[in-house]
């Protein structure tokens, strides 16, 4: 039973839907041809049952099974009382004696016997017998009551020939019924599989070319007002295909960015190092002043090349291992440890800070670098000896600055990968802050915003979910 469990498994789904409608409908089938057939025989039966009775007729049938005992002859009423194919008396002892008409005798039974000297005159029992020739016969057993306390017993019998005969036809018709039921259940199944198994036959063929040729514009055709398990496959599908496509467009967007913005100080980084080198080759050596001016350039586009692959490795780091070291944090204590490095980026500036305690879900790390990022913005853009404004209320941030500000039409591409206001090219940075700003606030579910402040500069707004207590377990 295993093996064939194991090779039924290994058959394709359109092979074992057909075969197991094919077994349903066969095992349906049956059960309703085998009643059927049980049925007609009991009617048949009840038929023949019905014509036996009505040949018995009481004191006549006694007075005939008088005169046959007393002489085992025929008498004159036994012809017009009294037909059937079958009749016979037969006594307690056992004495058979056939009535006139009788076309044959039928083998008594012990149980007959028993019957006979039971003295049941009230119950007639039929049975299925044999004659003397072994012929099969309904037989009928009724007991009658003697003058002189005994009893006797009337056999009367009919051929089943014809009966069974019809029984047989019946079972050779309902048999090829049957088998013709299943045959078109199995083609019927089949073809529902077919029919029913199509999309997965698209979904499958979709699959193998997306494996064999990575294309991800392919889309499976799904209706519209379809909502069944293989439509609902297909639109997951076709998302996952459209999420990976964007994915994929993201990526080599990320990476043609990544190659633009690391052209630049490696170019820079190239033609220092060649004027240094050069320098110690032809023995003329550049003057102090400008020397030290290319080892601070040198220096200088270290750094942005540093704070550029910190930048790409945060883009790059996944979902899911984001999620592992998300905890509660004290957004307040994360704010003051990244005003403690904004003070130092910028000595000449005046920071205020009001926070107030509120607690969040978030990766610490990543937040800290966040909120980091807006001061340097604010720092960076910052006059000289201005003033920056930070408030922390009820999970809303707020980083205001009296900078420049950000043009109206510039707004909308901010926290885009790379983006740099054409008024900053010159000033130190990636384009990339912004961008894991708003990815890191809403993957704790805030938003951020940049926007005009009233008397000029700009001020950022960070709303972050969470609550001015830590949950119990952190307390």
């Amino acid at each position: 039973m295993t093996g064939l469990a194991r090779r039924f498994r290994n058959l394709p789904i359109r092979a074992r839907l057909s075969m197991l409608v094919a077994a349903a409908v066969a095992f349906a089938v049956a059960a309703v041809s085998v009643t059927c057939w049980f049925i007609v025989q009991g009617k048949l039966y009840e038929q023949l049952e019905s014509d036996l009775q009505k040949q018995q007729r009481g004191p006549v049938v006694f007075d005939i099974l008088s005169h046959a005992l007393a002489d085992c002859s025929p008498t004159p009423q036994d012809t017009n009382s009294f037909r059937t194919n079958y009749g016979q008396a037969v006594t307690t002892s056992g004495k058979v004696c056939l009535l006139t008409g009788s076309t044959g005798a039928v083998e008594v039974t012990q149980g007959d016997k028993d019957i006979i000297k039971s003295g049941d005159t009230n119950t007639l029992y039929f049975r299925n017998g044999t004659d003397g020739a072994g012929n099969a016969v309904r037989v009928m057993t009724q007991v009658f009551p003697t003058d002189t306390g005994s009893y006797v017993g009337l056999i009367a019998a009919v051929p089943l020939k014809s009966t069974q005969d019809t029984l047989k036809d019946l079972a050779l018709i309902l048999l090829l019924v049957s088998g013709i039921g299943v045959v078109g259940a199995g083609a019927a199944g089949l073809a529902v599989a077919r029919a029913g198994l199509r999309p997965v036959d698209e979904l499958t063929e979709a699959v193998e070319h997306v494996a064999r040729t990575e294309d991800l514009s392919i889309r499976i055709p799904v209706e519209e007002e379809s909502d069944d398990e293989i439509a609902r496959l297909s639109r997951s599908f076709n998302s996952m295909t459209t999420s990976l496509a964007s994915s994929r467009e993201l990526q080599r967007q990320l990476i043609a960015d990544a190659g633009h913005e690391l052209r630049t100080p490696l170019t820079s980084l190239r033609t220092n190092i060649e004027l240094l080198t050069r320098s110690e080759e032809t023995g003329r050596p550049i003057p102090p002043a400008d020397r030290r001016a290319l080892l601070s350039s040198v220096k200088a586009q270290m750094t942005e090349l540093a704070s550029l692959i910190g930048d790409l490795q945060e883009l790059s780091r996944a979902e899911g291992q984001r999620g592992e070291r998300v905890q509660v944090v004290a957004l307040q204590d994360t704010i003051e440890a990244a005003l403690r490095r904004a003070r130092l980026r910028g000595p000449e500036l005046k920071i205020t800070a009001d926070v107030r305690p509120w607690f969040v879900r978030a990766e610490p790390s990543a937040l800290e670098r966040a909120i980091v990022n807006i001061l340097d913005n604010a720092v960076k853009f910052s006059p000289e000896g201005g003033t920056i404004d930070v408030v922390l209320d009820h999970g809303v941030l707020t980083v205001r600055d009296h900078g420049p500000g950000i043009p109206a039409d510039e707004l909308p591409h901010v926290f885009d990968r790379f983006w740099r206001s054409p008024s900053a090219r010159a000033l130190p940075g990636s384009g990339l802050g912004l961008s894991i700003v708003a990815r890191t606030v809403q993957q704790a579910g805030g938003e951020v915003t940049l926007a005009h402040a009233s008397g000029g500069g700009t001020v950022a707004t960070v709303r972050l979910p969470g609550a001015s207590t830590p949950p119990p377990e952190t307390a």
